[in-house]
């Protein structure tokens, strides 16, 4: 075993012993408990402690630290109060997360913990964004991201790596290397000899150590820090083993019985007190009992109360109010009048943008080709020179990356703004956007002010990969808002509004619309009702409930029914998540015929969930069925000609005539 690169005492030897020894005699304890099946799961860490306690153990408290599955020991090591620690694990009610998530699946925001999800690596971005906030704020802190050798195949494992490396960031990534993802081998999940070589082609320093020995762990720690508060990130591989299961009903039967018994004489514990011995600090076994029984106290007292609290109770209205969207800011459309001037979409929306930017100074806008370029839509040009390169950012093509990057900054009180290059591309940051971002609240986090801006839709000729709708993709996610707004004035003020609500925001812009319509509007941004929907036009014979483009596709058609006395009221959603039924309603008992438009395919579009809701809450009240108008159900084409057919507009009249004529 590497002894410690400086004498140390016996006081402090004896108290590492200690530390690596809470997490192992807990694991222990909580895997007789698993037996008795008095908790569900266990994910065991037995013969990885060292890793976990020399990074505790070495980091300053307010180093994040981004633990996994088998990392107890951050926790104990952090200080993290036992009972309700044990409580989180047992899945009782004083649990960090009151039952509503398993063992790992929490943060501690007072301890600079962040909780990881089951998908493997998705922290790992997170851990960027949380070092960026620290490198702009030059704090001298780092952030510790842990993963295992199986997630290092994932995306957001390269993502992170990628991004660390191009922002110089004082993060760490520590890949536990404990010989199987799962059950499958390393030799059957990468080629290179040890998975830290590859963080040469990142452009970051490799650090190779044994995680069984925590001398080494400790100088790998110590050396990583340095560096990466010097400007360079740092991959650390920890070879280890997993001395059980993935997790305990899996079993070992996938392990050869000589590979156990060759790691069993490695355990770190057992090799920590080897060189006790050595060292004369360790005298004998009556020794070690007697320390083991003085660990023992620090958490028997907690765990047994722990067995004994209350499980959660399920109530409907608490459970709803935790995925509730918080309160968005006070309403200011009331304030003094400014001057105006006619703006299109596009200059809304960087108006927007430069009043929030030029007020707060923790807003921060991240996306491909926003700096110098200023944007493919050129909603960023000038931004650079405005706003320095700190807060006006280029990204490498990593949409997951920078969606948990920006959940990092906003850990930390930024207000990070994400532009997709084009809406098409917020697939690749599906996970991060349905996995981390919308479920905080629920589990664990605080509010976190994210923007997402969106530009999609149709009408422009680009094909079934810059085209899309995907605005209903997100509906369904509590904890999100979903935003599209129809005119240059909408466009100023609901994205000024998003920009400072503590809630996610995904703001879909609709790319025909940036340079296609036009508003007067105030020289100056105002906070609005983001949960209203607007009557663009009043009418009493049947109502089409629409948003972004629909809007314009609506206008246009119902000139040519006035001119037959029909009066069609039109309702722009504005928001489609949440939806504001009581405006949808009140227009529906007045006409009773409704149509919906929208501009992606029928089969569970925006416009499904409103024809639902219409028939539960205004069944009587209806005198003819409710009828949706949508594009085609096939991907949108790049042919004009061919697009022009597939576009819901195509068929708006058609759906008009019979919904009248009903």
């Amino acid at each position: 075993m590497i002894a410690p690169a400086k004498k140390i005492s016996k006081e402090r030897a004896l108290s590492i012993y200690k530390d690596l020894l809470l997490p192992r005699m807990i694991e222990e304890r909580m895997l007789n408990l698993l037996r008795q099946n008095k908790i569900s799961k266990w994910f065991s860490g037995i013969g990885q402690e060292a890793i976990s306690v020399a990074v505790g153990r070495t980091l300053e408290d307010e180093d994040y630290i981004f633990p996994m599955h088998r990392n107890l020991g951050v926790f104990t090591t952090r200080n993290v109060p036992l009972y309700k620690l044990f409580c989180q694990l047992m899945g009782r009610a004083d649990g960090y997360t009151g039952g509503r998530d398993r063992s790992f699946h929490f943060g501690i925001p007072e301890k600079k913990i962040f909780g990881m999800i089951s998908h493997l690596a998705a922290t790992m971005p997170v851990a960027a964004g949380v070092a960026l906030a620290n490198k702009l704020r030059d704090t001298g802190n780092i952030a510790v991201s842990f993963c295992g050798d199986g997630a290092t195949s994932e995306g957001d494992f390269h993502e992170a790596c990628n991004l660390a490396a191009v922002w110089n960031l004082p993060v760490i990534y520590l890949i536990e290397n404990n010989g199987y993802g799962l059950s499958t081998p390393t030799s059957e999940q990468y080629a290179c000899e040890n998975l830290v070589d590859r963080a040469k082609g990142y452009g970051m320093k490799g650090i190779l150590a044994d995680g069984n020995n925590f001398f080494e762990m400790q100088q790998a720690i110590e050396e990583a820090k340095s560096t990466a508060l010097n400007g360079t990130p740092v991959l650390i591989e920890a070879k280890t083993f997993r001395m059980r299961g993935h997790e305990e009903a899996s079993g070992t039967f996938y392990i050869p019985d000589e590979k156990v018994e060759i790691w069993k004489k490695r355990d770190p514990i057992l090799q920590f007190e080897n060189w006790m011995r050595d060292e004369g600090i360790l005298a004998g076994d009556d020794q070690r009992i007697n320390i083991r029984n003085e660990v023992k106290t620090i958490f028997t007292k907690d765990l047994e109360k722990a067995l004994k609290a209350p499980l959660p109770v399920f109530e409907e209205s608490r459970e709803i109010k935790r995925s509730e969207l918080r309160s968005q800011p006070a309403n200011s459309l009331n304030g003094k009048s400014h001057p105006s001037s006619e703006k299109r979409m596009v200059d809304a929306i960087k108006f927007a943008h430069e009043q929030a930017f030029d007020e707060d100074e923790s807003f921060i806008l991240m996306g491909q080709d926003i700096a110098e370029y200023g944007g493919v839509f050129k909603v960023s040009e000038g931004f650079l020179d405005k706003y320095g390169r700190e807060r006006i950012r280029n990204t490498p093509i990593i949409e997951s990356g920078i969606i948990g990057a920006a959940i990092g900054l906003a850990m930390e009180g930024f207000k990070p703004v994400v532009e997709m290059q084009f809406a098409d591309f917020i697939s690749c940051g599906f996970n991060q956007i349905v996995n981390n971002l919308s479920k905080g609240r629920y589990r664990w986090m605080p509010d976190i002010n994210v923007t997402i801006r969106a530009p999609h839709g149709g009408g422009v000729a680009a094909g079934p990969f810059h085209s899309q709708s995907p605005e209903s993709w997100f509906m369904q996610l509590p904890g999100l808002r979903v935003l599209v707004p129809s005119s240059a004035e909408d466009a100023q003020h609901m994205l000024y509004t998003s920009l400072y609500d503590p809630n996610p925001v995904l703001f879909f812009e609709h790319k025909k619309l940036y340079r296609s319509v036009k508003s007067i509007t105030e020289n100056h941004c105002k906070i609005v009702d983001l949960t209203k929907a607007n009557v663009v036009k009043e009418g009493n014979d049947l109502t089409i409930v629409t948003y972004g483009m629909g809007v314009h596709w609506a206008l246009e058609e119902s000139l040519t029914y006035e001119e037959n006395d029909v009066n069609i009221e039109i309702i722009d959603l504005r928001s489609l998540a949440p939806i504001d039924w009581e405006t949808i309603i009140h227009s529906v008992k007045k006409t009773g015929k409704v149509l919906l438009l929208q501009e992606p395919s029928e089969v569970l579009g925006p416009m499904s969930e409103i024809s639902a809701g219409i028939t539960e809450r205004a069944f009587g009240f209806l005198d003819a069925p409710v009828l949706r108008c949508s594009s085609l159900h096939t991907p949108i084409p790049f042919s004009r000609e061919l697009e022009n057919g597939y576009l819901a507009n195509h068929r708006l009249k058609k759906k008009l005539d019979e919904l009248i004529a009903y």
